[in-house]
């Protein structure tokens, strides 16, 4: 570690020095030291004493692929509630607190039933639309009023962002989280001497979790959901189009949840989720900075093994897309550039063929890759276009997206991207070619190294996508692609049969003086 650094803050290594040293098989690895707790709880060390900060961070092993239809979205609203304090913290009144919460919960039982009522009626064909606030019951709008009268008694108690404000009257920074289909990251930095202060914080609120403002918080992550994907040009379709692409696999629902799942969890279905995914089996500390491994784990021991370990182990997930058996397409107009996203399914992370992948992927993308150079340089057919592999813990796909010159239509884009791809196909990527791929991903384990927060995000991706050696590991794997593998991945996975194209064109305006884009003439 010690020579990297004074190797990189001397000045930029060159990037055939780069090359040479990995290609030699020389590679800085992150020193890594692995302990487990009694509970089952992992934890992950890495010593870096550059700067006295350090960037703590812990995975949870579980994600919306962990999900079931009708509670979707129950991880991201997870990641929302680990912030909402514990006995201590967050509350004036913690007795009352504890009242008004059973309370509500009374209340919110009442108005699920109604609420099932409610359904029956729109399955009958009685109500349009169960959201609208004009069909709902009499009882149910009345109920409704009772449980605000209790949000208002249950806000007079809160004592508003105390988790974050005790983090950042210490010195804390960055505090944030964020969900996957495969797992939940909790991270932020502290200055080194307050490293037991983070101990105490994160077990105390996996061990003495207060869920407050549950139903108000399940509303801001279904607004959430709305100005993300609703109320975007592209957000509704991308997520029909994700659907389609998965035909039995759970990453076909989207990591927001699906619309009637979220208002419907109930905390009983939160409280399960949490003792399953919560469990200190199912999750992974991580430290990266300026502390000593033996002093950080006795505190560990001291903190976290006070959480006692689950009886309830988190199942794995059995589920497998089946092979997908002809091409799929869908038509979309929207208000945005016509434009063509391709998708085939591949492999997940860690795969053999996955490495390969992203080597072809990084010769298709960037300003002087293939796909820019031919269709954007070239042919002019495209403004832009890209490609994207995404190797998710159970599976993976690859996708392509093109954005069509003015007065060219997808269809040319998508017929464009096909003859650069069977150019992969049929002709070897030549050395030179293959070799500046390589450099760039020999250069990227460098850079990787630069600071602790960039390391803890590394480590918390690898090990909650099953693996955290993979931060070590990667490097060799990339280097050993041949333009062989590059030939063989690109005739395995690009086939017609295993590809999903979605084509939109921009919506038509409407009004007595609309006329017929260029775009829609062509169709």
């Amino acid at each position: 570690m010690n020579r990297f650094v004074s190797l990189f803050r001397g000045g930029a290594i060159p990037l055939l020095a780069i090359c040479s040293l990995a290609c030699d098989g020389w590679a800085q690895k992150v020193p890594v030291t692995e302990h487990t707790l009694g509970n089952g709880m992992r934890l992950l060390l890495v010593e870096r004493h550059d700067d006295p900060t350090i960037a703590g961070g812990w995975v949870a092993h579980v994600g919306s692929a962990n999900e079931r239809p009708g509670i979707t979205g129950m991880a991201h609203l997870f990641e929302h509630m680990m912030f909402k304090g514990t006995p201590t913290i967050g509350t004036k009144d913690y007795q009352r607190d504890l009242d008004v919460i059973a309370e509500q919960e009374k209340v919110r039982q009442q108005m699920r039933e109604e609420e099932a009522l409610m359904r029956q009626l729109f399955r009958a064909g009685k109500l349009d639309d169960i959201s609208k606030p004009e069909n709902r019951t009499d009882r149910y709008k009345d109920l409704e009023k009772k449980f605000n009268e209790l949000i208002t008694k249950q806000r007079d108690l809160l004592v508003k962002n105390e988790f974050d404000r005790i983090y950042t009257t210490a010195g804390g920074s960055g505090m944030n989280a964020f969900t996957t289909a495969d797992l939940t990251g909790y991270f932020i930095t502290v200055p080194a001497n307050k490293l037991e202060l983070w101990m105490w914080m994160e077990s105390e609120r996996l061990l003495r979790p207060v869920f407050r403002e549950f139903y108000a918080e399940r509303d801001v992550v279904f607004e959430e959901r709305r100005m993300r994907t609703e109320s975007t040009p592209l957000g509704k379709f991308a997520e029909s189009f994700e659907a389609m692409i998965w035909d039995s696999h759970p990453y076909g629902w989207p990591t927001l949840g699906w619309p009637s799942d979220i208002p419907a969890i109930s905390k009983a279905q939160a409280d399960e989720f949490y003792e399953m995914y919560y469990a200190p089996q199912n999750l992974t500390l991580i430290l990266v900075g300026d502390f000593q491994s033996a002093s950080a784990t006795n505190l560990a021991h001291r903190y976290f093994g006070r959480i006692p370990r689950s009886k309830v182990e988190a199942p794995e997930v059995i589920t497998a897309e089946i092979t997908q058996p002809a091409e799929k397409r869908m038509y979309c107009e929207a208000e945005a550039n016509p434009q063509v996203d391709i998708v085939w399914h591949t492999v997940p992370v860690r795969h053999k063929d996955s490495y390969a992948l992203n080597i072809l992927s990084q010769i298709l993308s960037t300003r002087t890759g293939r796909l820019y150079k031919g269709l954007a340089l070239g042919s002019k057919v495209a403004t832009d276009v890209s490609a994207y592999p995404s190797h998710r813990k159970w599976a993976g796909t690859f996708g392509i997206s093109g954005e069509a010159s003015e007065s060219r239509t997808p269809e040319e884009v998508e017929k464009a991207i096909y003859q650069e791809l069977e150019r992969l196909k049929t002709e070897e990527v030549p050395p030179d070619e293959l070799q500046k791929v390589k450099n760039n991903f020999a250069a990227y384990e460098y850079r990787r190294l630069t600071s602790n927060m960039s390391i803890l995000m590394q480590m918390i991706f690898n090990d909650g996508l099953g693996d955290w050696r993979e931060i070590n590991q990667a490097g060799p794997k990339y280097q050993s692609v041949t333009a062989g593998d590059v030939k063989r991945v690109a005739n395995t996975y690009f086939t017609k049969e295993n590809r999903n194209v979605a084509i939109y064109t921009r919506k038509k305006a409407t009004g007595p003086t609309a006329e017929p884009t260029p775009e829609s003439t062509q169709r």
